[in-house]
C-alpha cells in the first residue's frame, strides 16, 4: 500500500482535479451544486447510469461499448434537442428549459 497523503500534497502532485480550501469552502458546495442542477436529467441519468455497470473493461470498451450508446441516446432526449433543448440553444443567449420529469 501507498503512503497517505494531505489534499495539498495530492494536489501539487496533480492527483485530484480539484480542491477547495477551508476559506471558501461554502461558495465552492454552492457552485458545485448549481453547476450540476444546470445539466440535463438525462445526460445526468446517463453519467449515473454508466457508472453502475461493473466488470473489468479496457478504456476502449468503456467509450465504444458503453459511452457511444449512452451518448445515442442523450442527444436524442427532447432536453438535448428539444426547441429549448441544451443542444438546440447552445451558443445563443438563452438558457435550456429542461423537463425534469422525464428522468
Amino acid at each position: 500500500q501507498g503512503d497517505k497523503l494531505e489534499t495539498s500534497e495530492a494536489d501539487d502532485l496533480g492527483l485530484v482535479t480539484y480542491a477547495p480550501d477551508d476559506i471558501d469552502w461554502e461558495d465552492e458546495v454552492r457552485i458545485a451544486i448549481e453547476e450540476r442542477a444546470n445539466f440535463s436529467p438525462d445526460a445526468m441519468t446517463g453519467m449515473e447510469a454508466n457508472l453502475r455497470f461493473a466488470g473489468p473493461e479496457t478504456m476502449e470498451t468503456k467509450i465504444f461499448g458503453r459511452l457511444s450508446a449512452w451518448q445515442n441516446w442523450i442527444f436524442q432526449r427532447p432536453n438535448a434537442v428539444g426547441p429549448t433543448g441544451a443542444l438546440t440553444l447552445y451558443g445563443k443567449q438563452s438558457q435550456p428549459e429542461y423537463d425534469m420529469t422525464r428522468t
